[in-house]
């Protein structure tokens, strides 16, 4: 018999309750936010073709939804909204009777103590799909989009939003919604930034949901090369010094070195979104066979924890929140 050394690493794993002892990292329904997708009119709970058990839904189903999401225990909501009709300037997502701050005040009117995210940005809102105004060759202008986007977040505010999370990916929109929450005297709202947010290929089931793909071209000059890492952690610091109180990578999966870097880093508040391309993967699999969906999707959301990620959102929140419960 070979001699072993005197820590045998199985010991520690002979039962559950062992397990559960030395279990080095946790995932807890406090740390889920879901997204809804909300749009003008009645009775609509539209199921996403490409995402299932995910609706794109009318404003008088929402307090049907927080009710059931307060009672798995989730503890917030990231807002996306689908307007009536689009233009160029992306008018829609700074209206004061703009869907989503018509959300907003639907459920804070509802349930005041629910907490409310919403996605700052212009795409859903442009009739060309880009995140910004366009100048005549059909490039995002920076600066201009700017101050768009920080009225879009006041404009949140205003209608009683808890945090808002500016997804764009413009230079400075930190600190120019910032600047402009404070000017109104909402110093207390906090921002959670998209602040490493990659031109993915896994976008595309929200994009289905949201109605925001882009009429030409995409998105690479505005959004982040997936090959680059460093220069993640350049934009994230940018965000901090800009005034951002928690940082985002997105997406989560296929970026779990970002989320480890970015939290070794800075030791920030650090999100990670589990976007619809992922979620649609698995759900694909599963409806299959080909995996078990409960411990795909628990195996994976436990990695965004031990990589770095304090929050997660993910389309997966309510399965998980009662599987959790069942554990």
């Amino acid at each position: 018999m070979p001699e072993f050394p005197v820590y045998r690493p199985r010991r520690l794993r002979r039962s559950e309750t062992l397990r559960a002892m030395v279990r080095e990292t946790s995932l807890d329904v406090r740390d889920l936010i879901y997204p809804l997708f909300v749009e003008f009119g009645e009775g609509v709970k539209r199921e996403v073709p490409s995402m299932p058990g995910v609706y794109n839904m009318s404003l008088d189903q929402l307090p049907a939804e927080i009710d059931e999401l307060k009672a798995l225990g989730i503890p917030a909501v990231i807002l996306f909204g689908i307007p009536a009709s689009k233009d160029e300037a992306g008018s829609g997502a700074y209206a004061e009777d703009g869907i989503v701050q018509q959300a907003i005040r639907t459920i804070k009117a509802h349930d005041p103590d629910f907490f409310v995210i919403t996605d700052v940005c212009m795409c859903e809102y442009t009739s060309h799909g880009h995140c910004g105004i366009l100048d005549e060759g059909g490039c995002v202008m920076n600066d201009v989009t700017l101050e768009m986007l920080a009225q879009t977040a006041v404009s949140h505010a205003e209608a009683g939003a808890d945090m808002v999370a500016p997804s764009d990916m413009m230079d400075g929109r930190v600190g120019a919604i910032r600047s402009a929450l404070d000017a109104e005297g909402f110093t207390d709202v906090p921002i959670m930034a998209y602040s490493a947010k990659y031109a993915s290929a896994y976008y595309g089931p929200f994009r289905d949901a949201a109605d925001s793909a882009p009429a030409f071209g995409d998105r690479r000059a505005y959004q982040m090369d997936p090959a680059n890492g460093e220069e993640a952690l350049r934009e994230v610091l940018l965000d901090i010094e800009e005034g951002a109180d928690i940082v985002m990578v997105k997406p989560a999966l296929a970026y779990l070195d970002i989320v480890r870097r970015v939290k070794d880093e800075f030791g920030y508040p650090t999100a990670a979104y589990n976007v619809s391309g992922e979620y649609a993967m698995v759900k694909a699999a599963a409806a299959r066979g080909w995996i078990d969906e409960r411990r795909v999707v628990l195996e994976t959301l436990t990695s965004m924890k031990r990589a770095g990620a304090d929050l997660i959102l993910t389309y997966h929140a309510k399965d998980v929140a009662r599987w959790l419960a069942d554990a």
